[in-house]
């Protein structure tokens, strides 16, 4: 891994600064090293710089920027094995889910690379002409949260360079290693300004969304600080992107094999140990098929390691921080006091570690708190249903519309249930398909604005329309 310490960059320079905190490895609870804590003088510095940064980045050919930011790429593959073994020590997670990580950042900055916006020739008459194309905001803060700590930065660097934005970013103060170290190598590539990595807590990302200076934020966490951020860049009508929290719902269908669909139905509801804004939250089984399925969730889900992602054969880590292992406790906690029984998991072993064990929770009502609160722990309600119009109308029934899935032998069957379905995403037979080239964003309170797609990197311009006509002779 990277040799510590680690530094903010801010104009193409490495800060240190008085206060520091520990980054902790959620596996043993013991500290991994310090990282910096940015003042709002360091903000007010890194928005300078890449104020003065901007003009000469925008006028920079397309081509060079995207050049610049496929070499991003490129570092990130250079430093690949370092990045997955630090990545699973500050986050946690297994090794195999590092590498997707990883190799995504990776995919993701050589591919967004590759796009651009084509101006939209209105009126070509000649002389005159009418032309609608996309221009650069300027300075443009990203705030990232820990449950993918680079890939979900790489979402928003890659776009605003390509577009010919600058930036100011800031990790969550949970995990901002990767990232802090990411914004280093990028220094040897990136002309000083064009992208500043700064760390610290709650308040760096009050202070980004209330600069005067920023004309956007680019956020991803949970729904009730995106409404927080929402409010603070009304200041100065910032531009926004949020991608919120969801509570999303599978629905299966009494025609599939529960022996086959188990792993698939697993993983929907479990990756990254459930800390996944489109982790399946709700699981609607057929009443037909319920014993059937719940028996083959639980015995595969036997047959998933849980440990130290550094650790051979670890699928599933602990929760990143002690703030989330302990409302996912609580959680767990209210299961039992209400009654409600578990298939499997339910107690947590007093030992080092955020370890939450894999907790399938049979049939609780619907307006329990284990389903209608987005548990971002791996904790699963499975739920029955009977009725096509009724399933459809417990899913919708939430404030929040991120994504889901229907699982079904009948394709149009499924898709005919999909398209009543309130969310960005509707996945059949799949779940947790991405791409540079997939727009993804949410409905109701899961979010506003769209990552990835050409769509997403239209979020980092402003549409200018040029008119033009000779002056008559």
């Amino acid at each position: 891994m990277k040799e510590m310490p680690y530094a903010m960059t801010i104009g193409g320079k490495r800060v240190f600064t008085d206060a520091s905190d520990a980054a902790i490895n959620p596996a043993t609870e013991k500290p991994i090293c310090n990282f910096p804590l940015a003042t709002r003088a360091h903000l007010d510095e890194a928005v300078e710089a890449a104020r003065v940064a901007f003009p000469q980045w925008r006028d920079r050919p397309l081509a060079e920027r995207q050049a610049l930011v496929t070499r991003l790429g490129d570092l990130v593959e250079e430093n690949k094995e370092a990045f997955i073994r630090l990545l699973i020590t500050e986050q946690g997670k297994g090794r195999a889910g590092a590498e997707w990580e990883i190799g995504g950042s990776i995919y993701w900055l050589r591919e967004v690379a590759k796009q651009s916006l084509p101006a939209e020739v209105v009126v070509d008459k000649g002389d005159e002409q009418i032309v609608t194309r996309h221009t650069p905001i300027g300075v443009v803060a990203g705030i990232t949260p820990w449950n993918f700590p680079l890939l979900l930065a790489v979402w928003k660097i890659a776009p605003a360079l390509v577009a010919g934005n600058t930036m100011v970013l800031k990790p969550s103060p949970f995990t901002p290693l990767c990232t802090l170290w990411f914004g280093e190598l990028a220094q040897s590539v990136l002309p000083p300004g064009v992208l500043n990595i700064l760390s610290g807590g709650n308040e760096l990302g009050q202070w980004m969304t209330e600069h005067p200076h920023i004309g956007k934020v680019a956020f991803t966490g949970s729904t009730a600080t995106g409404r927080k951020v929402m409010a603070s860049a009304a200041a100065n009508l910032k531009r926004l992107t949020l991608e919120l929290g969801g509570n999303d719902p599978a629905i299966v269908l009494p025609d599939v094999d529960p022996k086959k669909i188990a792993k698939d139905l697993f993983w929907a509801s479990f990756s990254n140990s459930a800390q996944f804004c489109v982790a399946c939250k709700r699981l609607y089984i057929h009443e037909d098929i319920y014993d059937a399925v719940a028996k083959e969730l639980v015995e595969y889900a036997k047959t998933v390691k849980v440990g130290n992602g550094l650790t051979e054969g670890v699928e599933l880590g602990p929760i990143q921080n002690r703030m989330q292992f302990e409302k996912v406790s609580n959680l767990l906690k209210d299961c039992k006091d209400r009654g409600q029984r578990f298939l499997l998991g339910g107690d947590i072993a007093d030992a080092p570690g955020y370890f939450i064990p894999v907790s399938l929770v049979d049939n609780p009502p619907e307006d329990s708190r284990v389903v209608v609160e987005e548990a971002f722990g791996p904790v699963l309600p499975l739920l029955k249903f009977k009725d096509i119009d009724d399933v459809v109308k417990r899913a919708n029934n939430t404030p929040y519309g991120l994504a889901a899935s229907v699982w079904s032998k009948d394709v149009q069957k499924a898709e005919a249930i999909a398209s009543r379905l309130e969310t960005g995403t509707v996945w059949i037979n799949q779940v947790h398909v991405f791409s540079p080239d997939i727009a993804f964003g949410g409905h109701k309170q899961s979010g506003v604005g769209i990552e990835n797609s050409l769509h997403g990197l239209a979020e980092y311009c402003n549409t200018q329309t040029l008119m033009r006509k000779p002056l008559a002779a």
